[in-house]
């Protein structure tokens, strides 16, 4: 029977990490859109060498300094339980790898190749695992801390302040430090568009980000016994929520309107195993507001080049869903409880801080 279930847990697991891994070809593709088109080939080799140099760094390196476990021993050993161990580190490889390529998207057209590669192994194999440690595995025992004060731990079921907070806000600083495009803004205050070079790339990039989403949210349970159709509903209530409010707001501009169920399931992630569907919806509405209204305040106003919006789509939309966890989540609001806000807070406030420096 154990054998039975090991083979389950595997295959359940496997199936998630192939959804996330296929997301890797939504980056891509969004990127290769949005970019002018003189830096299209560019985007497509950096994110697949993105995610070469993060399975290195995560293996050697970034698992271990998460969880603690080293892949050194004998394959006998490794094999245990129909492998499921080795499964689980390749879907918890796909979370850690969008980390990079979240923060490619903010400096695309002006970074260089092989100190972004250089930087790309750091994060994957020290910073990230350091605060997914902390939210994930109570490394440090900062969650038993939070638990004891505030009456519960930190939750982020699926990474919005784990995996999108933390990579949004990592890209802010480095496209401030970077600075715009050649051209963006002229000392006249004239700003240069630089619209997307090919609207149905962008477009094939955030569907196939949106289907895998499914299995970022429903197999972040790990093992069959515990999936739950309540994160796959919810995070549909939120990728229509967010699709409809930017393009309310966002008057009908596809760009705007394809980032708002990305936006959506960003802000789900933390809580779509506890709020009621009609919260995911109101969560993914209001990411939808948030990234289309600062989006367009960074770019025009701030005058920061973030090309493909990467601080207000994951940055804020991921703080806003690790907070909103705590609100939505509640059992006022129809949620299942286990949660209280000023955890989400604290938790949250952490993720950017560890982020920050």
């Amino acid at each position: 029977m154990e054998t039975l279930k090991s083979g389950s847990d595997t295959l359940f697991i496997l199936m998630g990490a192939i959804l996330v891994f296929a997301m890797h070809a939504g980056f891509a593709f969004l990127e290769l859109g949005t970019v002018r088109r003189k830096n299209q080939v560019n985007a497509l080799v950096k994110i697949l060498m993105d995610f070469a140099v993060s399975t290195i760094a995560y293996f050697f390196i970034g698992y271990t300094v998460a969880y603690g476990t080293q892949f050194f021993s004998s394959a006998e050993s490794l094999a245990a339980k129909s492998g499921f161990e080795l499964v689980k580190f390749f879907f918890l490889l796909t979370f850690a790898a969008a980390v990079p390529a979240i923060v490619s998207g903010g400096i695309a057209e002006r970074a260089k190749f092989e100190p972004q590669l250089i930087a790309s192994f750091f994060l994957v194999a020290l910073i990230y695992p350091l605060f997914e440690g902390i939210a994930w595995n109570d490394r440090f025992g900062i969650q038993t801390w939070l638990a004891a004060q505030t009456g519960a731990a930190f939750h982020d079921f699926a990474g919005s302040v784990v995996v999108h907070a933390l990579g949004g806000w990592i890209a802010l600083p480095a496209v401030l430090l970077l600075g715009a495009r050649y051209g963006r803004y002229g000392k006249d205050g004239s700003i240069s568009a630089h619209p997307p070079s090919n609207i149905p790339f962008l477009a094939l990039g955030a569907w196939i980000l949106a289907v895998g989403w499914f299995g970022f949210n429903v197999m972040s349970a790990q093992t069959i016994d515990k999936i739950n159709g309540l994160v796959a509903i919810n995070s549909l209530m939120a990728m229509v929520g967010g699709t409809i409010a930017a393009w309310a707001v966002g008057k009908n501009d596809p760009g705007f309107v394809y980032n708002g169920p990305l936006a959506g399931l960003v802000a789900v992630c933390a809580g779509s195993d506890i709020m009621h569907p009609l919260g995911s919806l109101v969560v993914g509405s209001v990411a939808g507001v948030l990234f289309v209204k600062m989006f367009t305040l960074v770019q025009n106003r701030w005058k920061i080049d973030d090309v493909l919006g990467v601080w207000p789509l994951h940055g804020l939309c991921g703080a806003w869903g690790g907070i909103a966890a705590g609100i939505f989540g509640s059992t006022a609001l129809g949620g299942l409880g286990g949660v209280t806000l000023s955890s989400q807070i604290a938790g949250t406030l952490l993720g950017i801080s560890v982020a920050l420096a």
